[in-house]
């Protein structure tokens, strides 16, 4: 398996920061998922970072474009992959969970989570070695794959780590089969990076806010209007991006601009940390 490293975490806490710290480290090349940041042209509102050293994914579609979490994997399992045949450490960094989600876990309905330390210790296992591993805890579970599968090491060791943490009878669990077959490729450690003071969060969030008025937020929306993009846009239907359309159509004062936009992000950030908390596989720090 490949490994990676992920910063994840909620908005406004310093994730490309340490990012760029751990690939200097690591010799890594950073991948971007925030889904705001994909999009060209919206660079002051979405905080876009533009260190000297390439963020790949970044800039790669037009606002006038949908991005879905599928294409994200499409795009971003390729480059993964050739920065660690180039002897690199790809660092994955942002905030789009659901991105992050599909890209490790695939699209799967089964309530087992992937378990990191069980798959570390069966990759190096043989075919062979894994099929009697998957018969001592999980006869039935054997029986039942067919002839590619049993030959298979990605799916033995998917279905050892089910039948090791699963006390459902698997008879009924025929669903499993719609797990990709190439959904353990990548072997993560991932830090994520949370407020532990609410008061904190909205008073960064505010700092960033008010910066980002002060350099341009505002041109950059009407910039992009001259371009002949509009609030229909999937791009701009996007914090920040929403509020400034407002203002610029006299639907909002500057000061209700400003309150809506740090309300949102606050409230954006809350959610990001609802759906982050579920992964166990998370190791978190508090800032």
């Amino acid at each position: 398996m490949t490994n990676i490293i992920v910063i994840v975490g909620q908005t406004a806490t310093g994730k490309t920061k340490l990012a760029l710290e751990l690939a200097k480290k690591h010799n890594g090349e950073l991948i971007n998922f925030d889904s705001r940041q994909i999009y060209k042209y919206l660079d002051i509102i979405t905080g876009k970072d533009i260190p000297k050293n390439k963020i790949w994914l970044y800039d790669i579609v037009t606002p006038d474009q949908y991005f879905s979490s599928f294409d994200f994997v499409k795009l971003a399992t390729p480059i993964i992959e050739d920065i660690s045949k180039r002897g690199k450490t790809p660092i994955l960094v942002g905030g789009t969970y659901l991105y992050l989600k599909h890209l490790l876990y695939g699209i799967d309905n089964n309530n087992n989570p992937p378990d990191f330390k069980l798959r570390a210790e069966l990759d190096d296992k043989t075919v062979q070695e894994l099929q009697q591993i998957l018969k001592t805890v999980s006869l039935q579970s054997f029986n039942r794959l067919n002839h590619s599968d049993v030959n298979n090491p990605r799916r033995l060791i998917r279905k050892i780590e089910i039948a090791l943490t699963d006390s459902t009878d698997l008879t009924d669990s025929e669903r499993l089969y719609l797990i990709p077959a190439d959904f353990i490729r990548f072997h993560p450690t991932i830090i994520g990076l949370r407020y532990k003071d609410k008061n904190k969060l909205r008073e960064v969030i505010t700092k960033r806010v008010e910066n980002r008025l002060k350099t341009g937020a505002i041109e950059e929306v009407k910039k992009l209007f001259k371009m002949g993009y509009d609030e229909n846009d999937p791009g701009l239907k996007t914090i920040g991006y929403q509020q400034i359309i407002k203002y610029l159509n006299k639907k909002f004062t500057k000061e209700k601009t400003i309150e809506d936009w740090i309300n949102k992000e606050v409230q954006y950030a809350k959610r990001q940390l609802t759906f982050m908390k579920k992964d166990e596989n998370i190791s978190w720090r508090d800032i």
